[in-house]
């Protein structure tokens, strides 16, 4: 097989639609059906699981993806147009050298989810605000970023639950050069606070203090990596400000540069 396979399955494992390239779904989906994409080789792709949320440049480290089609409280973090209707355009192809080796977001991916091991990058959390949808760490890599409020899409965010031990973790899935870390806090004032630092780790071992103000228009903080050489980072001790509320979060991380 030298192309890329889409399918749908059900909640039995049933197969309800398949097609290499590209499939047109002219149905609803139910409760428990999985869009499944496997791929000829791990590699670099161009992936596209629902006509509103768009292409994106993915790494696949195995050759299969399976994405549970959202429903109920695990939908209101997607689009309200997003995996609905009874007509959906999914497709895949292996991506160009030029789309490859452009400068980039490396952390974004719309498509991420709990459990993904294969489809990169992938952003996971100790912690997710009472295991809501809308606080889960997959937002702070959706390409989203509208911080000034909290809740339902487009405001979703990762929520740390006031756990002063919160932990947020990025894996890219391969070698990739990072230029810039650019980290959007949450800014639904009053209502949130705000940390005055964060420590990160890369993952070729150096850690950084990053020093973050309140800010109040919602603008991303850029921090330069250097062009480090990584994998992946994680973000941790968190200092929360001083600050009445007890709400600070995180609405967006972008990581610029190429990969390797």
């Amino acid at each position: 097989m030298n192309e890329c396979k889409i399918s749908i399955q059900n909640a039995q494992g049933e197969l309800r639609a398949e097609r290499g390239g590209h499939l047109v779904f002219a149905e609803s989906y139910n409760p428990g059906d999985r869009i499944v994409l496997t791929v000829p080789a791990s590699g670099y792709y161009i992936i596209q699981l629902d006509d509103a949320m768009g292409e994106e440049l993915v790494y696949m480290k195995e050759t299969i993806f399976a994405l549970e089609v959202p429903f109920g409280e695990q939908h209101v973090s997607y689009s309200p147009r997003a995996f609905s209707g009874e007509m959906h355009y999914l497709a895949a192809r292996a991506a160009t050298p030029q789309e490859i080796t452009a400068p980039r977001n490396l952390a974004r991916n719309v498509y991420d989810c709990h459990g993904n091991a294969s489809c990169f990058p992938h952003a996971w959390a100790n912690v997710e605000t009472r295991g809501e949808a809308v606080f889960a760490a997959r937002n702070a890599i959706d390409g989203i970023v509208c911080p000034e409020s909290h809740g339902e899409y487009p405001y979703q965010s990762w929520g740390i639950n006031r756990d002063p031990q919160a932990c947020w973790t990025l894996e890219f899935g391969r070698p990739v050069k990072a230029e810039a870390l650019v980290l959007t806090t949450r800014a639904d004032f009053p209502h949130d606070a705000w940390w005055e630092s964060v420590q990160v780790t890369l993952s070729n071992g150096e850690k950084r203090i990053l020093a973050l103000q309140k800010a109040e228009d919602g603008h991303g903080q850029c921090f330069d990596l250097h062009g480090a050489e990584i994998t992946g980072l994680m973000l941790d001790d968190l200092k929360k400000a001083d600050d009445p509320s007890p709400f600070p979060a995180l609405t967006q991380v972008e990581v610029w540069g190429t990969n390797l």
